[in-house]
């Protein structure tokens, strides 16, 4: 069943009503064809979903009745701060789209020593418009509860300033070769967690002084070298295998 958000203002529980608007509507009346009395899953992006049949369907709005609320958990109960290093632009969707579906809660872009990209402030809101429809479309695909935030772009210094409010921060270094994530994290009591990594050419060993100096745990993820593409939803898969939901509940 297909899958949309909506804002929480655009559901009426009194009369189990909902209406979707803006590009959505082409999609389900243009592209899947919808008609009315077909079904539609519907969330309002703060992990409510409900199960909703088409009433009617105009150029600008879809109109629902609900038929019930769907009782499944969607979002992990650990939050995970993802911190990238800024990569180059492809590679970037890339990482949004797979961080959405693993389940990253906030995904924060950092300028770093070596961050080849460089976000010019005039194409910015355009740049961040995509990155965020793609967060959208993964989310959907995934079907997603909630909507990753995505945040930056930070410095260095402030990454690490808001890093200190985490409960736990650990960042993946392939000079590292003994830490393994899961011994940093293992019987770890915590609600959320910052992980850290570098962009296509690394950290600075500077930078990972620094990283290191806030507690952060510096981390390896095994023999092999990844790519930065590959490295945050590696890092995020294990974080969530060890500490959550991912893999299924016991």
């Amino acid at each position: 069943m297909d899958r949309f958000f909506v804002e929480k203002n655009n559901i009426n529980l009194e009369n189990n009503t909902c209406i979707i608007e803006g590009e959505d509507v082409k999609h389900i009346s243009k592209v899947l064809r919808c008609k009315i009395g077909e079904e539609l899953e519907v969330c309002d992006k703060d992990n409510n979903e409900y199960i909703c049949e088409i009433t009617n369907i105009d150029k600008n709005i879809v109109n629902l009745d609900i038929l019930e609320k769907a009782d499944i958990k969607r979002e992990s109960n650990l939050k995970i701060r993802l911190y990238q290093g800024l990569p180059k632009g492809p590679k970037m969707e890339m990482i949004l789209q797979k961080l959405t579906e693993v389940g990253v809660d906030e995904i924060v872009l950092v300028q770093t020593k070596r961050s080849v990209a460089k976000v010019d402030d005039k194409k910015e809101d355009k740049k961040f418009d995509r990155w965020e429809r793609i967060i959208y479309e993964a989310a959907k695909q995934s079907k997603r509860g909630k909507l990753p935030k995505l945040r930056g772009v930070l410095s260095f210094k402030e990454a690490l300033e808001e890093m200190k409010n985490n409960d736990m921060n650990i960042c993946p270094y392939e000079n590292e070769r003994t830490v393994s994530i899961k011994k940093a994290i293992k019987n770890s009591d915590i609600k959320n967690i910052g992980i850290f990594v570098g962009p296509e050419g690394g950290f600075a060993e500077e930078e990972i002084e620094k990283i290191q100096e806030i507690g952060s745990k510096v981390v390896s993820l095994g023999p092999r070298i990844l790519r930065t593409e590959t490295a945050s939803v590696v890092a995020s898969s294990i974080v969530l295998y060890e500490l959550s939901d991912l893999g299924g509940e016991e």
